[in-house]
């Protein structure tokens, strides 16, 4: 028995000294998970796809903002514009017939006749039709200076030839005629027209405006004796002095783009009055309204009739 125990302490103390202690335990660091995968971005159908560069990107998104802020400002600036339009019309409707003064011709103060028309394509006239309207009376200065330079080209011819005094002097009436009757005429009614879209005014200048352009192909014409340095006269005045030849013939070509011009402007006004809702019926209403409203024309009507009727009554008798 007690040898059993030294062998046993004697092998304890030979395994304890021959064999090595295990390491001490050392405790590691959790490694991170691996990152997560995100799936890729699909774009809607409505999302356009990326296809070019950042640069390509950028100057793009640069060009659309400045259309845009471009856009914009032309918005506002047509607002603008409108307001100040409905501010200046609210203006003349809540005045009387008299306090809008007259503008044109534009006289200066001291002369002793007034303006005797009032007149404001910007305010007056819808802007659709401002260019057409605003044209329509460069024309018609065109028409005047050309005017003024016939009586100029008659006027030389006369100093040539002194047997052309006759049409110095119809030089000089087509001048003071046809001037202010070409403004009241056909102007004048194709600015109310285009203004208050007034089918009698679109048909008054029709007709007026469609003889002017006749006559504007008889000045082109230049018939000798008329009082027009039209083509036929300046070709005879070249043969008197070349000098007085070519003024005359340099008439003949503004006459020849006068008339070509009222072509044009009668196209031109007659497309757009097909654009509004002008009328032949609506003219005739138009007539007959202004001319039963006018007190001028019921007095005379007034006493027309109770002439007629006294008349009559004496008769009777």
């Amino acid at each position: 028995m007690i040898q059993f125990n030294n062998h046993v302490s004697t092998g304890y103390v030979k395994s304890s000294a021959g064999v090595e202690p295990p390491p001490p335990y050392e405790a590691t660091a959790p490694s991170a998970p691996p990152p997560a995968q995100t799936p890729p971005i699909r774009t809607t159908p409505t999302e356009p796809r990326n296809y070019g560069s950042y640069g390509t990107q950028q100057s793009a998104v640069n060009a659309t903002t400045a259309d845009l802020l471009k856009k914009q400002e032309e918005l506002e600036r047509k607002a603008r514009e409108l307001e100040r339009r409905e501010r200046e019309l609210d203006s003349h409707a809540r005045g009387t017939g008299s306090s809008r003064q007259n503008n044109w011709p534009p006289l200066p103060s001291f002369c002793p006749v007034g303006p005797c028309f009032y007149q404001d394509i910007n305010v007056e006239i819808n802007q659709r039709f401002q260019r057409t309207v605003t044209i329509m009376y460069y024309f018609w200065m065109f028409s005047a200076g050309t005017l003024i330079f016939n009586l100029i080209s008659c006027l030389a011819l006369f100093c040539v030839d002194v047997q052309n005094g006759v049409g110095l002097g119809l030089a000089i009436l087509w001048l003071v005629l046809f001037t202010p009757c070409s403004f009241v005429c056909w102007y004048r009614p194709v600015y109310k027209a285009f203004r208050s879209d007034s089918s009698f005014n679109f048909f008054a200048f029709f007709f007026i405006f469609f003889a002017q352009v006749v006559l504007y192909v008889i000045m082109t014409i230049g018939i000798p004796g008329w009082g027009f340095s039209g083509w036929i006269v300046g070709l005879y005045a070249l043969k008197k002095k070349v000098a007085v030849g070519v003024i005359m013939l340099l008439n003949a070509v503004l006459f020849t783009a006068q008339a070509a011009m009222g072509v044009v402007m009668l196209k031109k006004v007659h497309s757009l009055y097909r654009q509004t809702e002008a009328s032949f019926q609506k003219a005739q209403a138009e007539f007959a309204t202004e001319v039963f409203s006018n007190q001028a024309v019921r007095q005379a009507a007034a006493n027309a009739t109770a002439s007629a009727a006294q008349g009559a009554f004496t008769g009777a008798r």
